[in-house]
């Protein structure tokens, strides 16, 4: 990758396989510092937030198409891998206040939580890893936080945003593909 025309070749042949490849992207970003403010008393761990949130809409998506899934996440190692594990139970055993807990056992295939590391090489997490900053940056730009993506991050935000975010039944990218958590 230190040889120039190497490194356009792989940005090239990453962003052709980001078209073609059958996928869809849903991303949660939380304001930790607003969270913080917000709520002085009740306020959940913001790694735990996020999969509620992403297990919800995945719940709500699956549902929209009749089929059934199952969640995967990175390791983050031991005892945070634990904890996020018991997280994931108690949304698939008690649902959330959008989603009433049989939807969950409906729609997914396991009240377990799979954790994988890196080195697993799991070609969704490789792709969920590769989009994550990206998204994660548009979105802070798109709320006024930060300035541009980067001209690469562009590239393939712009794959992202015109055909991989999911859009929920009425269409709307806000609240379904992209959703900002204070």
């Amino acid at each position: 990758m230190k040889d120039a025309n190497v490194a356009d070749a792989f940005d090239q042949e990453l962003l052709r396989l980001l078209t073609d490849l059958d996928f869809l992207v849903m991303t949660v970003v939380l304001d930790k510092k607003q969270h913080k403010e917000q709520y002085l008393v009740w306020r959940y761990g913001p790694y735990h937030y996020c999969l509620k949130i992403l297990v919800e809409r995945f719940v709500l998506f699956l549902e929209s198409k009749d089929a059934v899934g199952d969640v995967m996440a990175e390791s983050r190692g031991g005892k945070e891998d634990m904890r996020l594990k018991k997280s994931f139970h108690r949304v698939y055993q008690e649902g959330t206040e959008f989603v009433h807990a049989e939807k969950f056992k409906v729609y997914l295939t396991s009240s377990q939580l799979k954790v994988k590391p890196k080195s697993n090489n799991i070609a969704g997490l490789q792709i969920a890893d590769l989009i994550a900053h990206p998204s994660y940056k548009r979105m802070l730009f798109q709320k006024g936080r930060v300035e541009k993506v980067g001209r690469y991050g562009e590239q393939i935000l712009d794959i992202l945003e015109s055909k991989k975010y999911y859009r929920g039944v009425s269409n709307r990218l806000w609240g379904y593909g992209k959703k900002w958590l204070p």
